[in-house]
């Protein structure tokens, strides 16, 4: 990809045929409009008054946080929002334009310089090797910046307003394992649209972790604290299996039509033609390129500067996104009456099923924003610089309605996921028994008919 040059917002519009619709519809649309009416009614939510009071406690006993809401409340609640968002959306422009590009320069020049850098990465200099140090944290934080600021932001349509064909989500290639097709289908499709909802979102631990009491315990979770870190240091190529839904394939291959493991096939095709790419890219092309400045000792400093430097854009971004989605406090929510929902309560479902990440400006722009999670899950093709404009007004109409609003520093929200990983590693506390018996007896009927509760 190059760089969009600057143009006038004026520019002719990338041709579309969708209709414009408000995020909160199931947000594929959202990856395909340029001039959005955000404030229109949605397609599949309503502006309608909730039905009926939500219950006090959930089916496991907890107490719902937002029980104490009324209907109308919450129907006050949503409409607020949607003044917010209109305000923000219709007041986009030249500034808002001028801050991506800017940042796709910065994250350029980092990467062509870094990669420069690395040309000399096996040069030792009073015993260490400078370039090679240099090199590999200019180009992990190019490798974040390019993912998350960036990717991430632009595939969710937050500036396919600027009808810009290069910046636009329809056009839009990332430097990530997954086809940015099958991301968006997850992410967009799913995920933004199905947040928290047991049994319809996923990314409610990806199908490899329980983070939630709510979720059926087995086996297999046992060991989910050893896999939750070997998944950060892949978390590409976990994304990029998780996207083309392999643990959904694996499960059902077996009542699956020819037709459906045709398209899984064409899928995959896709998903490995990505993977190929981007390792021929990192570790066969730069290092080849290091060989006239030092030979094959220079080439392979090069090729472990790449594996650490996309190590560290792994580790960073799962741990963003597992500060945002599975912190102490998050809830979750039946699957019960979701597809009724009205606009105001999908927005109430967003805010409490996100957790933000206090810090500094340099911070949320190296998380891409998503510390503003609980911003970004309300207004998901919003511009990412704008969500600490509104966080502010988030936060006080959650503490007007008594709604928590999950923040915390980056190292105290990660350790309370880690944390949650090894509690819910466990089958839940039942009174009267012990775990133990309760591990002993799923493994005897584990042993019985040869299945630990996954992919069997």
């Amino acid at each position: 990809m190059t760089l969009a040059p600057e143009r006038p917002l004026t520019h002719e519009p990338v041709p579309m045929h969708r209709a414009d619709v408000a995020p909160t519809a199931p947000h594929q649309v959202g990856t395909g409009h340029t001039v959005v009416t955000h404030h229109d009614a949605s397609t599949r939510l309503s502006n309608a008054t909730p039905a009926a009071q939500r219950p006090a406690y959930k089916r496991s006993g907890r107490p719902n946080p937002a029980a104490h809401l009324t209907p109308e409340q919450i129907a006050d609640l949503g409409r607020e929002l949607d003044a917010i968002q209109r305000e923000v959306m219709d007041s986009r422009g030249a500034k808002d334009a001028a801050y991506i590009r800017r940042i796709i320069t910065i994250q350029r020049s980092l990467e062509l310089g870094s990669r420069a850098v690395l040309l000399f990465s096996g040069v030792k200099v009073k015993g260490i090797r400078p370039a090679w140090w240099l090199g590999t944290a200019g180009l992990g934080l190019a490798k974040i910046l390019e993912n998350m600021e960036i990717g991430h932001n632009v595939m969710h349509g937050q500036w396919d307003w600027m009808r810009d064909p290069k910046i636009h989500s329809t056009a839009w290639e990332w430097d990530n394992a997954s086809p940015s097709s099958q991301w968006k289908h997850s992410h967009n499709q799913i995920h933004h649209t199905f947040t928290n909802v047991l049994g319809r979102d996923n990314d409610l631990g990806y199908g490899i972790l329980r983070v939630d009491p709510d979720q059926r315990w087995s086996l297999f979770f046992l060991f989910q604290p050893i896999w939750h870190v070997g998944n950060a240091l892949m978390f590409e190529y976990s994304i990029a299996a998780y996207d083309l839904e392999l643990g959904g394939y694996l499960a059902k291959r077996k009542r699956m039509t020819e037709e459906q493991k045709a398209h899984f096939r064409s899928e995959a095709r896709k998903t490995l033609a990505k993977i190929g790419n981007q390792m021929t890219k990192d570790y066969l092309v730069h290092p080849a390129m290091a060989l006239p400045f030092g030979g094959p000792s220079n080439a392979l400093h090069t090729l472990t500067a790449n594996v650490v430097a996309n190590l560290i854009r792994n580790v960073w971004t799962n741990t963003v996104i597992i500060c945002g989605h599975f912190p102490t406090g998050i809830s979750t929510f039946d699957n019960k009456d979701i597809d009724t929902e009205t606009r105001g309560e999908w927005y109430v479902r967003q805010m409490l099923g996100s957790g933000n990440i206090s810090g500094s400006k340099l911070m949320h722009v190296m998380t891409g924003n998503l510390s503003h999670q609980i911003e970004h899950h309300l207004w998901p093709d919003m511009p990412s610089n704008r969500y600490a404009q509104v966080a502010p007004r988030v936060k006080a109409i959650m503490a007007r309605h008594d709604l928590p609003y999950v923040e915390g520093p980056l190292l105290k929200q990660a350790a309370s996921v880690y944390a949650k990983v090894v509690e819910l590693s466990l089958p839940n506390k039942v009174e009267g028994r012990r775990r133990r018996d309760l591990i002993r007896l799923a493994a005897k009927k584990a042993w019985r008919t040869r299945s630990f509760g996954r992919f069997a």
